[in-house]
């Protein structure tokens, strides 16, 4: 038995590390971490070569790079480590219920109201993470979800169009907000700013984004930094449903949108 149990917690540590491995490479080959890292890589190398033909300027001057390189991380990935410590808080066991299948309708008909008149739309749906640093951007509204209020909230020249509307719960909280635009450094040309905006709204939180194009009035869902264009109605709305009338599991979340073709972004 006391040499059973060193053994299985040894193969445990081995499994947690070899898990955090692959999860920090997945999370490098998702953002823009994959050609920092061959820099440093490249780096480490010059300092293990100048190591070993004792070169001592050129080991002197890694040594002192090597001691800013943290803060040159930090720096780098800002919205990368922003995104990632958000996500930590997901999945709580209190969940958040999102909205009603009455809310959602009301979503829907405003929705393909504003893209059969060609008018851009940006709504957000809350779900675990909260959103309020976006909320502060915006203009307080406070009221029953509508459709003759979201319509209105996005008819230009008004002075609430331009910019994206945030639903908690079962409430238009705010309109007029600023999203942040994806970092993605290989997004479409094609893909205007409501696009972009509704991509680094769900690159950064669990939100559920709708998008309508002004250009089009192509209705699309963005969630997860992806992008599912040309949505119907019947399917949007099953979507919604499922995806923010109760707490779901990331793979339950994946099995939602499995069925559907994202956009390519690069």
């Amino acid at each position: 038995m006391k040499i059973i149990f060193p053994l299985v917690m040894f193969v445990v540590e081995i499994a947690i590390l070899w898990f955090i491995y692959y999860k920090v490479l997945l999370f490098v080959e998702t953002t823009r971490g994959k050609q920092v890292l061959k820099g440093l890589f490249f780096i480490g190398g010059l300092f293990l070569i100048s190591q070993l033909l004792h070169l001592e300027v050129m080991r002197w001057l890694l040594t002192k790079l090597f001691a800013i390189s943290i803060l040159a991380f930090i720096v780098i990935f800002q919205p990368e480590l922003r995104r990632g410590l958000a996500r930590l808080g997901e999945y709580s066991p209190f969940g958040l219920v999102v909205g009603e299948e009455g809310a959602v309708d009301q979503i829907l008909k405003a929705t393909y109201t504003l893209a059969k008149r060609n008018i851009g739309a940006l709504i957000a749906i809350q779900r675990q993470i909260n959103l309020d640093p976006f909320v502060e951007s915006g203009v307080a509204v406070d009221s029953s979800i509508a459709s003759e209020l979201l319509v209105s909230m996005f008819v230009p020249p008004g002075p609430l169009h331009d910019g994206g509307v945030i639903i908690e719960g079962n409430k238009v909280k705010t309109a007029a907000c600023l999203f942040p635009l994806t970092q993605n450094p290989n997004i479409s040309k094609s893909l205007g700013t409501r696009h972009r905006a509704a991509l680094g709204l769900t690159e950064e939180t669990d939100a559920v984004v709708i998008v309508v194009s002004e250009e089009t009035g192509v209705v699309s869902l963005a969630l997860r930094g992806e992008l599912y264009l040309n949505l119907s109605a019947e399917v949007l709305r099953e979507k919604l449903i499922a995806l923010c009338s109760k707490t779901i599991t990331k793979e339950e979340e994946e099995k939602i949108t499995s069925s559907d073709e994202s956009i390519e972004i690069s």
